[in-house]
């Protein structure tokens, strides 16, 4: 993946942290030991800043609390500083015009520094947010639910002639994409085997994982599996674990605790990968 402004402030802010950790912040109001949405994620943001590589709020959860939520993830990615990298987790992909609309309230108006987008219309309603190539993309390939294989497994052919799944030729086209550099993938802890696969078939390109704690996937396979030739490469993503390892006022702390766990885990796994 060559250079763009994404690239390198994640690079940056991965080993100025020493970390690989992305924190979701899925603000749930029924889970929060406080209402306030903004100050909530504030204090963990505060707890856990030189512990993480990025941040990454799911849009979903701010939506639903209408106008007062859209503005609480407004202030949350000003306040998030300026070093850690933001990626808006909203899932898009839509035809020209619309998708043209999705990219501009998300990169210009909120200012995500990455975003997470549907490939399932095609390689042109992916274009308007590749388009903006200082901005990271990172692309659906293989998710960590459990009905992921009812698409995603279903055998395809290649331009070879050749059989596979259909989330690596989502792989190979993102391979095509990445004109730019600033395409990377989505592919779930759950899966550890087919995440090995999507790393051979994109040695270059960065990995959003998520899927490890509430969801069940191997941290340490995944990492194992998930890492570039570079040692690095991934993003592995935790939200509940930490955002809700306390609902008591100690929260934050709780939250700083979960992240510095998770934090050092992941890199016992990074060094023990490199050991192989």
């Amino acid at each position: 993946m060559s250079s763009n402004s994404f690239v390198e402030k994640l690079r940056r802010a991965s080993e100025a942290n020493h970390s690989l950790l992305c924190v979701g912040l899925d603000a749930t109001r029924s889970l929060m030991p406080i209402d306030d949405v903004f100050e909530f994620n504030r204090a963990i943001i505060d707890s856990t800043r030189d512990l993480v590589c990025c941040y990454k709020p799911n849009l979903a959860f701010y939506e639903a609390l209408g106008p007062s939520g859209l503005e609480a993830l407004r202030r949350t990615v000003e306040h998030i500083p300026d070093d850690i990298p933001v990626i808006g987790d909203a899932k898009r992909g839509d035809i020209g015009n619309t998708a043209r609309a999705y990219a501009s309230a998300l990169f210009d108006y909120y200012g995500f520094d990455a975003v997470t987008a549907n490939p399932y219309m095609g390689g042109d309603t992916l274009a308007p947010f590749l388009n903006y190539a200082d901005r990271g993309v990172f692309i659906v390939c293989r998710t960590s639910n459990p009905g992921s294989g009812d698409f995603q497994s279903l055998s395809v052919t290649r331009r070879d002639g050749e059989q596979w799944p259909l989330y690596m030729e989502v792989a190979a086209r993102c391979k095509e994409w990445n004109a730019s550099g600033n395409v990377g993938l989505v592919v779930g802890a759950t899966y550890p085997e087919e995440l090995q696969k999507v790393r051979v078939q994109c040695p270059d390109l960065p990995i959003l994982i998520p899927g490890i704690g509430a969801q069940g996937g191997d941290l340490r396979a995944s990492v194992t599996n998930g890492l570039d030739a570079r040692g690095g490469g991934i993003l592995i993503s935790a939200s509940r674990q930490v955002l809700y390892a306390s609902k008591g006022p100690d929260f934050a702390e709780r939250a700083r605790d979960a992240a510095l766990d998770l934090r050092d885990r992941i890199n016992q796994s990074r060094a023990e990968a490199a050991r192989i």
